[in-house]
């Protein structure tokens, strides 16, 4: 692609603390879609930063909710994104307030620049009709306009939210006349036929000192919160904190009902790239594309008979005969079935499991880690059985257990070992044993993953049995 040649900076702001629970069970809330792989071989989070290519644009900045912070640091030095700089969110507050640390953030280091904000989670199948619409959209934000995108409509859609355009600004796009909660059916119908309405995408273009301005005028308790917040934040690692309490009483509300829908600045510029919001499985389904009978399939399906579903299987088989217009998920510790046409309601499901104190709404049998991963594999009564991989050149957090002993065994690799004032190898085939009470540490001091089996046993194996005496990740 050739470059944009930008007249002032612009700053692209990834929004990237979304929980995903309408993709449960494959979406969780320690492992949300933005960070999985779920339209090619990149994440969505990756894919977001690569459409940055080419705009001429500064280091992104992310926002992300600090249980993520090591999935989005990782996922973006391996997609090859260089000087990110990654905010953390104590909490979520809403988009309005996560834009208003941005915009802050970028006046505190002396910078007024715009403000390209986008959203992790979204799938958009032309880059290059992207990167047109955002100069054109730059054009606007220039002119001093704040600018939301607006997805040419390509059906009467009932789930998302609309924009009615109303005064022309020339090619680059038009005054908002107003925006439109979700409709019903008919309505939707009407608004598409009108040829005057575009979808609600959440992305957005405008100054940051616009922003400030507006936000100051309409909601400044978030500016208050959000300058204490910044005021407050201190840097760990690659990561900026900010003061948990400070940003906690920022309102919670979205940047359309803090600013957008009241100001008399907004603008809207049309997009028509092949965009989703990947909102649902119906929706993902869309973008996975169908086969002749309408099904869409990832992993080890086979179907006899069955027509419009989506079926994905993740390590496990799924075998269906009969299915109609049905969305079957299926995880190593959780399966979900609905009507497609239900896949919506699928929220409901992540508040019952909620409710009843349960887990599968928060992690995935395996884990992610800094150094790498961990997978339940077998629980009974005192004993867990785990399988752990370690990155290359990696370490956990020297520490020890009150309640639990813990058995290695190397299935490959080179394990270091610290094991009380012992420190040693333990290589393929070999083990060792880790009391109860004895500080320890795992190291990985190879060029290859180094994979174990661990036996915990003992009269309590949560994970928060865990005493962080020395972490390189700040976690001690």
């Amino acid at each position: 692609m050739e470059p944009t040649q930008s007249r002032t900076e612009l700053q692209p702001v990834i929004l990237a603390g979304g929980s995903g629970t309408r993709l449960w069970p494959v979406s969780r809330s320690h492992y949300p879609k933005q960070f999985l792989p779920l339209t090619g071989e990149q994440t969505l989070l990756q894919q977001t930063a690569e459409r940055l290519d080419g705009l001429g644009a500064s280091a992104p900045l992310v926002l992300a909710n600090v249980e993520h912070r090591f999935l989005a640091a990782e996922q973006l030095r391996a997609a090859g994104v260089e000087h990110a700089r990654i905010v953390l969110e104590p909490e979520g507050r809403n988009t309005a307030p996560a834009i208003a640390l941005a915009a802050l953030q970028a006046q505190a280091e002396g910078r007024d620049p715009l403000l390209l904000i986008l959203a992790a989670d979204h799938h958009i199948g032309d880059p290059e009709a992207f990167q047109a619409a955002v100069a054109r959209a730059m054009t606007l934000a220039e002119a001093g306009h704040l600018v939301t995108f607006g997805i040419v409509p390509t059906a009467a859609e009932t789930g998302y939210g609309y924009i009615q355009q109303g005064e022309s600004l020339g090619e680059a796009g038009a005054r908002v006349a107003r925006f439109v909660e979700k409709p019903d059916a008919a309505t939707a119908r009407e608004y598409v036929d009108s040829g005057d309405y575009l979808w609600n995408s959440g992305m957005f273009v405008f100054r940051a000192s616009l922003y400030m301005q507006e936000l100051q005028r309409f909601e400044p308790g978030i500016v208050e919160a959000c300058r204490a917040a910044l005021e407050g934040a201190r840097e760990d690692l690659d990561f900026l904190r900010v003061d948990p309490e400070a940003f906690a009483a920022a309102p919670n509300i979205s940047v359309d009902y803090a600013v957008m829908e009241r100001t008399e600045h907004a603008a809207v510029t049309p997009l028509a790239a092949g965009w989703s919001d990947i909102g649902s499985w119906s929706a993902l389904a869309g973008v996975r594309g169908v086969d002749e009978q309408g099904n869409t399939l990832r992993g080890d399906c086979l179907l006899e008979d069955s027509e419009g579903c989506v079926v994905d299987a993740d390590g496990l088989l799924v075998a269906g005969i009969g299915l109609r217009n049905l969305a079957v998920v299926a995880t190593r510790d959780a399966v979900l079935v609905a009507d497609r046409d239900r896949v919506q309601d699928v929220k409901l499901i992540v508040e019952r499991l909620k409710a009843d104190n349960r887990s599968e709404h928060v992690n995935h049998t395996a884990v992610y880690r800094p150094w790498g991963c961990y997978e339940s594999i077998d629980t009974g009564a005192r004993y867990q059985v785990k399988r752990i991989t370690v990155n290359p050149g990696a370490r956990l957090s020297l520490q020890m257990h009150h309640h639990r002993a813990e058995h290695w065994v190397v299935v490959s690799g080179t394990a270091r070992v610290t094991n009380g004032e012992q420190n040693y190898l333990v290589t393929e085939n070999e083990s060792t044993f880790i009391p109860i009470g004895q500080v320890h540490c795992l190291e990985n001091p190879g060029a290859l993953p180094l994979e174990l089996i661990e036996v915990q046993s003992g009269s309590y194996l949560g994970e928060d049995d865990i005493v962080r005496l020395e972490d390189v990740y700040g976690r001690a």
